[in-house]
């Protein structure tokens, strides 16, 4: 079996959601959960479960809901540990760990195929639909110089617009190595002849968008690569403040090459709309059809993540703020949260 060092899991704090309804907020503010069971023999009695994220601390919330939900079917859960997509998909597979919440598909489809595909890995059921991701501009300089599309910063005058290190060159907020978006984008920017005019800024992306923000409260261009649901596009409003870019054909790499990007619309944004997963270790789910069936029904909402996240963005980020967040949840949608638990305990008969 293969040895996995782990890094501890951190809760680091972050900026802002999107607006979303306040009765979603409210809801996540609430203290408490569902009430312990009270049946004899749970399906998950003496089974020890670890669950994994990545470095995202905006994953945290909804990793925990599912760990809720296997400690409600007597699993015993340990501490969320923190490691970067790949790597946890391989974790998984080998079974030195159980679940992920956050698989995005098809985004992380390369991962899945490298870790063994669906001979070691579950995938069944859709935990959070309809993920967006691509780049934005602010929209007054859009609005000046007429840029809809990426590949007009072929253009070095466009291009210099975003130019943020003086080398005359865009700069563009990119994408954490290890997270999969940033093969998407050095595949685009060499697939829209962009490499000799646009940089791919890579690092801390919450420190990066943290800078471009930064640029934009002060007037100056900025273009950038983001994903919902995340806190960025409650700061930066598309539509309102920024505007997504267009590209010129769909172009992606590796298990994705033949995903037709385009809207049917006709718009063309870059990347497909994902939906987030619970990815967990085959031969778990097939010994325990409980949790199988609990992964396969589980669903949360876009609006009801990105409601969390503003509640981090306004300094509800501490760890004992997230479990808040994930019981307040539980407690406001009671009723399909017990729906999900009586269907794991059928699935187990």
């Amino acid at each position: 079996m293969m040895m996995m060092t782990w890094k501890t899991h951190r809760i680091a704090p972050t900026a802002a959601a999107r607006g979303l309804l306040a009765t979603s907020l409210v809801a996540l503010g609430l203290a408490g959960g569902a009430a312990a069971s009270h049946a004899q023999d749970l399906p998950g009695k003496g089974i020890t479960v670890q669950p994994l994220q990545s470095s995202i601390a905006e994953e945290t919330f909804q990793t925990l809901l599912v760990g809720r939900a296997m400690e409600k079917l007597g699993y015993t859960v340990q501490p969320i540990k923190e490691i970067e997509y790949a790597t946890a998909h391989v974790a998984i597979a080998n079974g030195d760990a159980t679940y992920m919440a956050d698989h995005w598909d098809p985004l992380h489809a390369d991962f899945y195929k490298n870790a063994g595909g669906d001979a070691k890995l579950s995938r069944t059921g859709t935990y959070s639909q309809n993920a967006a991701q691509g780049y934005l501009i602010d929209k007054k300089t859009a609005e000046q110089y007429k840029i809809t599309h990426i590949d007009q910063l072929k253009d070095p005058k466009l291009a210099k617009l975003f130019d943020t290190n003086g080398d005359g060159k865009a700069d563009l907020t990119g994408c954490n190595p290890g997270w999969g978006c940033e093969g998407v984008i050095e595949h685009q920017l060499k697939a829209f002849q962009l490499s000799d005019t646009v940089t791919h800024v890579q690092g801390s992306y919450s420190a990066l968008i943290a800078d471009t923000i930064a640029r934009f409260k002060q007037g100056k261009p900025i273009l950038y690569y983001t994903w919902t649901p995340y806190w960025v596009s409650g700061v930066l409003r598309p539509g309102q403040d920024v505007v997504w870019l267009q590209v010129p054909h769909s172009s992606l790499p590796g298990e994705q090459a033949k995903i037709d990007t385009k809207l049917p619309d006709g718009k063309n944004y870059g990347f497909v709309l994902n939906n987030q997963r619970i990815v967990a270790n085959k031969q778990f789910v097939q010994k325990n059809p409980a949790a199988a069936k609990l992964f396969e029904v589980m669903q949360v909402s876009v609006g009801d993540i990105n409601a969390q996240n503003l509640a981090m963005k306004n300094g509800q980020n501490k760890p004992a703020d997230i479990a808040r967040h994930a019981d307040g949840w539980i407690k406001a949608h009671q009723k399909t949260f017990d729906g999900w638990i009586q269907q794991a305990l059928a699935a187990a008969k």
